[in-house]
């Protein structure tokens, strides 16, 4: 008798009955159930939530430490004030979706400041992870609102986009890492934070080479950074003594790892592990020379999704991830076309399908980024100064920006000293374009504690100045074997010397009032 046309089961003892069909059928899924299946992710998830936990808890608690001087009721820019303001415009819920307009007392900032830090606390601890990351968002949603110009960061924005992601990728439950019962992230989650990892990075590429700076195009731009940054640390100093050629090829390498590697991202596995490595990469180099805030080390975090458990190297069962539901996908989906559109806008006034990118714009839940498109080749550093008799002036020492020549750059981040930063900005216009920085020069005159706590010395301790003034040098790191770290040229008034009139109002020592803060 011919044998069967299909093939038969075969044991050591030879041909043995042919598989009915079935059983054959049966057989082909579990292959292609095998072929299909991936490392874990339950480990990498936790992980992951745990890192972007630990850097929401320094991001929370730099913003608690300082909200005081920088939003309360006798800070440099008030929330009271901010929304009195939204208010007399008759804005609403829906253009400033904010917890403060249940309250902006002292208590109420506190209060919204504590629960961010403590819903970071719990990511950490991997302690109801998704609600901790929604609620996380809420807050910081609600001081992003109106936390302006101290909040205008891109790292802001991206921990609340990122806290979005998380409470995705996070399982529901009280403990749900402590047992087996997590479950596998779907792969449109999994597709999602591919799209914020490479945009982040890609972007920041993109900008630099569509702004035409022939800095970045000749590769020279690093022989600038390094002193100009808003606030180096010492390792800035060693990086500016490295020659031409060395300085040529970092900035190749960053091109490499900024424009190229990103994409991988959106790739197959191996190719997601060369994003992870390179995007992680850039920012301990990034990190290791400036200080960046938490954007660094969150950016390192946001990548850790990229990995798998056999890449982390706690190997465990391969699994069919699940593909998500077609929600979900589409979210994904619209996720990405809305930041392409994002990014667009700053190329093309009205790109497509602005008007949907505009209705949920309020929740800053879809961002673009781009760092440094134009590099800056001087550094104007703003010193303030007070006097009792308008001939002697003492200056106020800030805790972090360059000011003494003497003192040493040194290392803050991930905390972020938000009024040093903007002291930076601040430097690159005009007094009567930072409004609030005449406010805070309100402040030093009337000697208001909660401010004045963000400097690292007062001069005028025992009484407030009846003036103060701003003057602005050009700033430069000190040649090799100099005293100082620091060399100052170029003096200019930046705001003019101002006095309080029997109101407590900013006026000109000269009897005029200046632009209202």
């Amino acid at each position: 008798m011919p044998a069967p046309a299909y093939r038969t089961r075969r044991t050591r003892a030879g041909p043995q009955e042919p598989l009915p069909p079935r059983a054959r059928l049966d057989r082909a899924r579990r292959g292609r159930s095998r072929t299909m299946a991936a490392p874990s992710m339950r480990r990498t998830v936790r992980w992951a939530v745990t890192a972007f936990g630990v850097v929401a808890v320094w991001a929370t608690a730099s913003l608690f430490a300082q909200l005081g001087g920088l939003y309360g009721s006798s800070g440099i820019a008030p929330i009271a004030e901010t929304m009195a303001s939204l208010a007399r415009g008759r804005a609403s819920w829906l253009d400033a979706p904010t917890l403060f307009w249940l309250g902006t007392s002292d208590g109420a900032l506190a209060l919204v400041a504590g629960l961010a830090v403590a819903a970071s606390v719990c990511l950490a601890a991997g302690v109801a992870p998704r609600l901790a990351a929604l609620a996380l968002a809420a807050c910081w949603l609600s001081f992003l609102q109106v936390g302006s110009p101290f909040l205008d960061f891109q790292w802001d924005l991206l921990l609340l986009e990122g806290a979005v992601l998380v409470a995705a990728l996070s399982p529901w439950g009280l403990r749900p890492f402590s047992g087996p019962s997590a479950v596998e992230p779907s792969l449109a989650v999994r597709f999602a934070f591919a799209v914020l990892c490479c945009k982040v990075t890609l972007g920041s590429g993109i900008v630099k080479l569509a702004s035409g700076d022939p800095a970045w195009r000749d590769l020279t731009a690093l022989t600038w950074h390094w002193w100009t940054q808003p606030l180096p640390t010492w390792t800035s100093v060693i990086a500016n003594g490295f020659g031409l050629p060395v300085q040529k090829a970092l900035c190749a390498a960053m091109f490499v790892l900024e424009l190229p590697v990103p994409l991988l991202a959106l790739g197959p596995r191996r190719a997601r592990l060369v994003a992870a490595g390179g995007l992680i990469a850039l920012q301990a180099g990034l990190f290791a020379a400036g200080n960046y805030s938490f954007f660094n080390v969150l950016t390192a975090a946001l990548a850790v999704p990229l990995l798998d458990d056999a890449a982390i190297g706690r190997p465990s069962p391969r699994v069919d991830p699940p593909r998500g539901h077609p929600l979900a996908w589409a979210l994904a989906v619209a996720y990405l076309v809305l930041s392409g559109v994002a990014f667009s806008r700053r190329f093309v006034a009205e790109p497509p399908l602005r008007a949907l990118l505009e209705r949920v714009e309020p929740l800053h839940v879809v961002n673009a980024y781009g760092a440094f498109a134009v590099m800056t080749k001087q550094r104007a550093e703003i010193v303030l100064e007070g006097s009792d008799d308008g001939l002697a002036w003492r200056p106020y020492e800030f805790k972090w920006k360059p000011g003494r020549l003497d003192r040493r750059p040194d290392f803050v981040a991930p905390w972020q000293p938000r009024l040093d930063w903007q002291m930076w900005f601040a430097a690159l216009g005009s007094c009567d374009r930072n409004p609030w920085l005449l406010a805070f020069l309100r402040h030093l005159l009337l000697g208001t504690a909660a401010p004045l706590a963000l400097l690292e010395s007062n001069p005028f301790a025992a009484r407030p100045p009846r003036y103060v003034r701003a003057r602005a040098f050009e700033y430069r790191f000190s040649p090799p074997g100099a005293d100082d770290w620091w060399t100052r040229s170029d003096e200019r008034p930046y705001c003019p010397p101002l006095a309080l009139d029997g109101a407590g109002r900013l006026r000109l020592a000269t009897g005029r009032s200046p632009p209202s803060p």
